[in-house]
């Protein structure tokens, strides 16, 4: 065998399960292999100026390379069950909840230090969301920001870089099952392992559908989340953002009964491009320098969309949605809320006007001619509902970017310890499909890597 444990992709899980084993089975040799780059060679080309708009790198340095798609994220570590994933039906609520305290303690001793932890315990904002018909979940919320962030993955990468070997740039074809072991296949050869743990993350969802089909693996489809992302004053949500930071809210809708969510709340912070398989979606940032902070504060409003038989491709129909959005505005649409209700298209002079100004240059445009009116009209409650607890969300110069999706992998079929159909191979991370955040993901790293300590 060439290694002990192959590690496919540099995400949070990959990262926590190459951590972790490096400190209980030091004598393991690990490799790790990722399609992008090392941490200090991820650039994105766009910079808004002589390059506008994607041109489709060999690897996306946005969505791939160490660190994973959250390593521009901003670093916000959510520990808790009710949302991020369903780890806890695989592993039980506390042991859950003690690797996402781990977790959280490695990012202190890594950079993290002095980042502040809030917590909706105890809230008098759960009482006046409820008063309202909206429901505060809650999570104590680690923000790291999107500087601090990548100080802790600088610090994880300079301590693992001589335990682990990394193959950067090195996409791994396919995965055959061996007697003893498994094959990865690369363009530069095949490499053997005991033990494989695949840890992709949401942009290797077609790959690891390739995966499973080829190695039979059951699955299972998963929803996809389709929204917009709001801009407006910091003011509006300062009273929430500044006691709990990431305040994750749900609503259901009276016309249709769907649930509408916030999700990624970033006070004081930037909304930027995402680019997914090619496709340009809208996210956000924020920071923990205040020399980087701006004077407005964004979060996703985001419709869950589960599908029965005989429809499968969630992912599909969501890309499709995204990228009639691309194609209509040549990437990212934006939209004053006011405009929206009135029917009418923003235009550059709208945006200009506008008392709200965008961090982010996008295409004014129509939402209602990209997004299905359900899913559009349960934002356009929610807004309103918001406003109830947030007076000035409806304002007619609340921005609205589209569009937002959440691409969940599909759900990969797994034991309770995280292993597929195959002895030794562990799906772990978004990638499989239970994970949905970066607490989750990097628990999950750690909890397989103690599996495959305690069988060695």
């Amino acid at each position: 065998m060439d290694y002990n444990v192959i590690i496919i992709g540099a995400g949070p899980g990959g990262i926590f399960s190459a951590y972790e084993l490096t400190k209980i089975a030091p004598e393991l040799k690990i490799a790790v292999f990722e399609t992008g780059n090392e941490l200090k060679k991820r650039r994105c080309p766009i910079d808004g100026d002589k390059i506008k708009t994607c041109i489709n790198c060999k690897s996306c340095s946005i969505m791939s390379g160490f660190g994973g798609a959250g390593a521009f994220s901003d670093g916000k570590y959510n520990i808790t069950n009710d949302f991020g994933g369903t780890l806890f039906e695989y592993i039980g609520k506390r042991k859950a909840l003690e690797l996402m305290h781990y977790v959280d303690d490695i990012n202190l001793r890594h950079g993290g230090e002095g980042t502040k932890l809030y917590t909706t315990a105890g809230s008098k904002f759960k009482t006046q969301c409820m008063q309202n018909d909206l429901h505060l979940l809650d999570a104590s919320v680690r923000h790291l920001g999107t500087d601090i962030n990548y100080v802790v993955l600088e610090n994880l990468y300079n301590e693992l870089q001589d335990k682990v070997e990394f193959h950067f740039n090195t996409p791994v074809e396919h995965i055959e099952v061996l007697e003893n072991g498994y094959r990865i296949s690369c363009k530069n050869g095949a490499y053997d392992c005991e033990k494989c743990i695949v840890s992709v993350g949401r942009s290797g969802s077609k790959w690891m559908e390739q995966v499973c089909d080829e190695l039979q693996i059951p699955t299972k489809s998963n929803r996809v989340d389709i929204g917009v992302r709001v801009e407006l004053p910091a003011e509006i949500f300062a009273h929430l953002t500044d006691e709990l930071y990431e305040s994750k809210i749900v609503y259901r809708t009276k016309q249709y009964g769907d649930r509408v969510r916030t999700f990624c709340m970033n006070p004081k912070g930037a909304v930027v491009n995402e680019n997914t398989n090619g496709i340009i979606t809208v996210n956000g940032h924020s920071y923990e320098d205040p020399k980087k902070q701006t004077n407005n504060t964004n979060f996703a409003l985001l419709v869950a969309k589960h599908f029965s038989e005989p429809f499968k491709d969630s992912n599909g129909y969501g890309e499709s949605i995204a990228r009639l959005s691309n194609m209509l505005g040549g990437g990212v649409i934006v939209q004053r809320f006011g405009d929206l209700i009135r029917g009418r298209r923003s235009t550059p002079s709208r945006i200009e006007e506008s008392f709200t100004i965008p961090t982010l240059s996008a295409t004014p445009g129509d939402l209602s001619l990209v997004l299905p009116k359900r899913i559009l009209d349960g934002i356009v409650e929610m807004i309103y509902a918001l406003d109830k607890i947030a007076p000035g969300t409806a304002n007619d110069d609340t921005l609205l970017y589209g569009v937002e999706v959440k691409f969940y992998n599909m759900e990969v079929e797994v034991d309770e310890h995280l292993e597929s159909r195959y002895k030794g191979l562990y799906v772990i991370g978004d990638g499989s499909g239970i994970t949905h955040s970066l607490s989750h993901a990097s628990a999950s790293g750690v909890y397989v890597s103690r599996m495959i300590a305690e069988g060695l």
